[in-house]
């Protein structure tokens, strides 16, 4: 697992957005599209707005979720209310080029995979989503794979239901999907991640997070997180 480090936030997501750019430069002239899995977080939305900025290829971007609380259309829990936020008022991006995940449905497992589908549609059967930016929550989650939950164990779907966690239950991409993305990208910022991601660097088994493929990721963190 790769680690860089930048003075603050900011700087974070200035290099994170650079380096999704140039991955997204890539992706659509070896293959005509990339596809960027996105986690909710302040950090992640610095991110895309410094996207906007940057050289991008933006007819053959594809921004999927990687999870989302169930809430109503709107809500400010809700990731899709900030991902439209950063994203369509700063970019040249469709609001039909942005695939959110459907909480809303009454039956959230066969909503789950139908959100299977969509990606399948988007990045092949198995589908290889191009990056998956995810953050690391102060118990080790990432995506919505917190420990404990039964979802954790999911390897026959790509899209699961958790259980409520922080008032909420979840849809998430499951470890089988993300591990098979051609980039993982982390951004970890603030002091209070410091110990956490000590704990990812040096492969803790207990952390959701550990589970992840470290030959496909790097970490940006910014010094108070990196100790």
């Amino acid at each position: 697992m790769k680690i860089e480090v930048f003075a603050d936030p900011e700087a974070v997501a200035r290099g994170a957005a650079a380096l999704v750019a140039e991955e997204a430069r890539a992706a659509v002239a070896l293959r005509g599209r990339f596809v960027l899995a996105v986690s909710g977080g302040s950090t992640p939305w610095k991110m895309l707005r410094a996207l906007a900025e940057q050289s991008v290829p933006w007819g053959g971007v594809h921004v999927v979720q990687v999870d989302e609380r169930v809430a109503p259309a709107g809500d400010p829990d809700r990731n899709l209310t900030h991902l439209r936020e950063s994203l369509l008022a700063h970019a040249p991006l469709k609001p039909e080029q942005i695939h959110p995940m459907p909480v809303e449905a009454p039956d959230l497992e066969a909503a789950a995979a139908k959100y299977a589908g969509v990606l399948r549609d988007l990045a092949g059967s198995p589908p290889a989503i191009d990056l998956v930016h995810l953050g690391l929550g102060p118990d080790g989650h990432i995506a919505s794979l917190v420990p404990g939950d039964p979802v954790l164990q999911v390897t026959d779907a790509d899209v699961g239901v958790t259980g409520p966690y922080q008032g909420h239950r979840r849809m998430t991409l499951t470890y089988p999907v993300i591990n098979r993305a051609r980039r993982i990208l982390f951004l970890v910022t603030g002091a209070e991640k410091a110990g956490i991601l000590k704990r990812l660097r040096d492969a803790d088994p207990s952390l959701p997070a550990t589970r992840i493929r470290g030959d496909l990721a790097t970490v940006l963190a910014d010094r108070p997180a990196a100790g």
